[in-house]
């Protein structure tokens, strides 16, 4: 036994010495944390979706307290626990405007070509490495609900035409879905919006049209009609101008395709159907 109760000692003296160690070790080399990085990390989301460009909420706070970014910048915090944030540390809070996502293709199952069927992973980013997806337009949406699963706000569903669908009510802004896209589909704007071009796509008008019914095919009437030039063709694609913009619908009338419509995605009311 004798042997046995030597080794225990032995090991017993080891645990004390490494402890004591580690205590020293602990005092030596203690860091001080400012108790307003817990305080604010109490009033932020817990969420820890990394749209703020951090590992997590805590992070955030230390960049907050550090003064690295403004009090409000986490998308998914209630403006109350922005200005309670904003207090703690002595800072004006700036006003900025609300996003949402907004999902940048209308190529349904009824309007969108597909090239093959897929029966792979249900992943747009696993369908986009099979021969560059199934659609038949390289930009379409892929419809296979990749940033639904990447939601953690339950914003997102998919829809019966086989596109996602934002419920804006509870989107965050948090950018998850737009990171995960293969496609870049997803996309943050401003609630303010008025008019969306709702398309991806940068292939001529003729290629538009044989692969998809609602594509932008630069046509070019929208900004025509534009009154306040809000509208300009940019790689073959119509983009909006949110700040010029006034939502007076004249473009919803004159798009042949339908593909520019109120932020909301609404389908416009097409001049031909007014007339």
């Amino acid at each position: 036994m004798e042997p046995v109760l030597i080794a225990m000692l032995a090991v017993g003296a080891i645990g004390l010495i490494a402890g004591a160690l580690l205590s020293i070790a602990a005092k030596v080399f203690y860091v001080p944390v400012d108790p307003r990085v817990g305080q604010i990390g109490d009033l932020l989301p817990g969420a820890n979706c990394g749209g703020c460009g951090f590992a997590g909420c805590l992070d955030l706070a230390g960049a907050i307290v550090n003064g690295q970014v403004p009090p409000n910048a986490c998308r998914c915090a209630s403006e109350e626990a922005n200005r309670r944030i904003a207090a703690l540390i002595g800072a004006a809070l700036e006003e900025r405007e609300r996003e949402i996502a907004c999902i940048f293709c209308k190529g349904d199952a009824a309007h969108a070509r597909r090239r093959f069927r897929y029966l792979g992973i249900a992943d747009c980013r696993a369908a986009e490495l099979v021969a560059g997806g199934d659609k038949a337009c390289r930009y379409g949406c892929l419809g296979l609900g990749t940033c639904v699963a990447a939601c953690i706000f339950d914003a997102l569903r998919m829809g019966e035409d086989g596109l996602p669908v934002v419920n804006p009510d509870r989107c965050t802004a948090c950018g998850a879905c737009v990171r995960i896209c293969p496609r870049h589909i997803p996309r943050l704007v401003p609630v303010s919006q008025k008019a969306i071009a709702f398309c991806t796509s940068h292939d001529p008008g003729k290629a538009v049209k044989e692969v998809c019914e609602v594509g932008c095919i630069a046509c070019g009437l929208c900004k025509k009609v534009c009154p306040e030039k809000a509208i300009e063709i940019v790689s073959l694609l119509a983009v909006v101008d949110p700040a010029k913009c006034t939502g007076c619908g004249k473009c919803f009338e004159k798009c042949p395709t339908g593909i520019i419509r109120p932020a909301t995605g609404e389908a416009p009311l097409r001049r031909e159907a007014a007339a």
